[in-house]
């Protein structure tokens, strides 16, 4: 069993910070992939579980939806 896998279920947090998905947030149980899981966020909630403001998460977003969105058109 993967650490997130264990930790999507307990209410204990994470302290395997070696791992890829590691986060330093007490909010999420330091797992990125946990946090992803709990449903539609703000970008400010976003930005204070990653330690960045949410106008910065607001351009990491454009900036990944502008790379997927030629890969979702050449698929339809």
């Amino acid at each position: 069993m993967k650490c997130y896998e264990l930790h999507r279920s307990t209410p204990v947090a994470c302290k395997n910070t070696s791992c890829r998905y590691w986060i330093d947030s007490s909010n999420c149980k330091n797992c990125a992939i946990v946090g992803a899981g709990e449903g539609p966020m703000t970008l400010q909630s976003i930005g204070d579980i990653f330690g960045i403001t949410r106008m910065r998460v607001c351009q990491i977003e454009k900036k990944i939806l502008s790379k997927i969105k030629p890969s979702i058109l050449n698929n339809r």
